[in-house]
């Protein structure tokens, strides 16, 4: 549906400079120049979704392990109680580790369901109707001790999973979608930094003068309520994604009331042509499934990028590091009861580089913030390897180890902490994002459980030369990135599709000797190219 005769514009875009030309196109002048200002509309959602959405999945990774102790101890009372014997170590430990390793189990199946969410009650829709499952997780972590209830904790677990499942991949759509081109990259970074936030917030609440006491634990799991109950009560007052309301609702008035709130002053014509060419262009095409996507081979390269940078972002060793930080450290001379303090210097670090890869990305670009990243990744990796081999001969070389340490920590939150999620907005037009997302959060959901399982073992086979394959694999994506991916800063959507076109037609037909000749057709939705 296209947006109807342009002179009833005018009455709809108020306090706009508009005129209606001859052949009936309405002309907007803009004095705010080009580029979109950031607004306190589009700040405000960012911040709330960020807030109230990722910061969870970040707290969730890292509540867990200051109160392991008191959970395991909770876990073993209420068993004797129940059957007059406590649990043997290795039954224990099960226990713990499956209240740890559901949270991945949960948010690979919240990630499996984004593509139906988002397409039935759109992107904020899906943000604010999902918290009532955090509410439903706090309440049963909350209450697990009064009710003596291990398997309150463990379902509270599986809830938050499932949670961070769907916010992980919905929050970066959303605020891709609203984002003006030249923002982009600024507010789609966001939520990395509130996910570091949140694992920071863990660690300092979790020290032993805050709630790191054995009374504190089912409150310090529950305090995840605080955040989406603040979203809660804000979020439903802001507009949907314009795009998602003009694209698949075919709502023009609606859009144009969201881009109002969303745009400084009436910068919303152009958007409104370039939503309008990227709807004509997907006329013929519905929301695509994910196994249509997987079988669209005008998308392949598309998806294969977004399958290298969403397993490679897990698979880079950052989980392995995060467990084994204090092994690294105690053997760096740290005395053990100052380690709890210099974690949380690790925390303050992933901030402060999430920081800077959030106020960089639209003057540097996707590619240096994630080639580099995982390039400085790589190159750490092989020198703790180098560290731990070289340590028992050179003294600094436990120091070195530390400093490995952090630079993986600060590679890992300046660019593949967000970067992917981003990507995988940028890379596809609107029938195929929600479908690319399903397949970019499932791989890093099931990554992520793979590591967690694999890598003892791996440490265990491989010892100090484990940390090579994450190097390997680290390069291998950073080279990836820089062969594959174009740059796709200040590019709209359909302007990122045509460039993997060209990159399709070219490979298809070899005998093209005129790029400067050729000219766009519509195919299967996605722009290709003939002569």
């Amino acid at each position: 549906m296209a947006l109807g005769n342009p002179s009833s514009w005018p009455c709809l875009i108020n306090g706009c400079v508009a005129a209606t030309t001859a052949n009936g196109s309405a002309v907007l002048w803009n004095t705010w120049g080009h580029h979109s200002h950031l607004t306190s509309s589009l700040l405000a959602v960012a911040f709330l979704t960020s807030f109230g959405s990722s910061m969870l999945y970040g707290y969730n990774l890292a509540v867990v392990n200051s109160p392991a102790g008191y959970i395991k101890d909770f876990y073993n009372r209420t068993v004797v109680s129940r059957n007059g014997t406590g649990l043997n170590e290795e039954a224990l430990t099960l226990m713990y580790s499956l209240t740890v390793s559901v949270f991945a189990i949960g948010g690979l199946i919240g990630s499996l369901m984004v593509g139906t969410l988002v397409t039935r009650f759109g992107r904020k829709g899906t943000v604010v109707n999902s918290s009532v499952l955090v509410f439903l997780a706090g309440s049963l972590m909350g209450f697990s001790r009064i009710c003596g209830s291990p398997e309150m904790v463990i379902f509270g677990r599986f809830i938050t999973g499932i949670h961070s499942g769907i916010s992980l991949s919905v929050v970066p759509m959303y605020l891709g979608e609203i984002a003006p081109k030249n923002l982009r990259g600024f507010l789609g970074l966001m939520p990395s930094i509130f996910i570091c936030a949140g694992v920071f917030s863990a660690q300092v609440l979790g020290l032993h003068e805050l709630l790191g006491k054995e009374e504190h634990w089912p409150l310090f799991l529950s305090l995840v309520v605080v955040p989406t109950f603040i979203q809660l009560m804000l979020l439903p007052w802001f507009p949907e994604s314009p795009r998602y309301l003009l694209i698949e609702k075919h709502n023009v008035h609606a859009t144009i009331t969201a881009l109002k709130w969303y745009r400084a002053k009436c910068n919303i014509q152009a958007e409104i042509e370039e939503m309008q060419e990227e709807q004509r262009s997907l006329s013929s095409v519905e929301t695509v499934s994910v196994w249509q996507l997987l079988l669209d081979h005008t998308v392949r390269w598309q998806v294969l990028s977004v399958v290298v940078i969403n397993i490679g972002m897990q698979l880079s060793g950052i989980d392995a590091i995060w467990f084994y930080t204090n092994n690294i450290f105690e053997n760096a001379g740290i005395p053990a009861p100052e380690i709890q303090y210099t974690t949380v210097g690790t925390g303050a670090i992933e901030i402060v580089a999430g920081l800077i890869g959030c106020f960089t990305i639209e003057r540097l670009g996707r590619r240096p913030l994630i080639i580099g990243g995982f390039g400085v990744m790589g190159m750490c990796c092989a020198g703790i390897t180098l560290s731990l081999i070289l340590q028992t001969h050179v003294p600094f070389m436990k120091y070195v180890s530390v400093g490995c340490v952090v630079g993986i920590i600060a590679g890992f939150c300046i660019g593949p902490a967000g970067v992917p999620f981003l990507i995988t907005a940028e890379l596809f037009k609107q029938s195929h994002r929600p479908a690319a997302y399903t397949v970019g959060g499932s791989l890093n959901w099931m990554s992520n459980f793979t590591i967690g399982f694999i890598f003892p073992f791996l440490q265990m086979s491989a010892g100090s030369y484990c940390y090579l394959v994450f190097c390997s694999i680290c390069l291998s994506v950073a080279i990836y990135v820089y062969f594959v991916i174009p740059e796709t800063k200040n590019k709209t959507f359909v302007e990122i599709s045509q460039m993997f076109a060209t990159k399709e037609a070219v490979e298809e037909s070899q005998a093209l000797t005129h790029p400067d000749q050729l000219k766009l057709k519509k195919m299967n939705g996605y722009g290709s190219l003939e002569n």
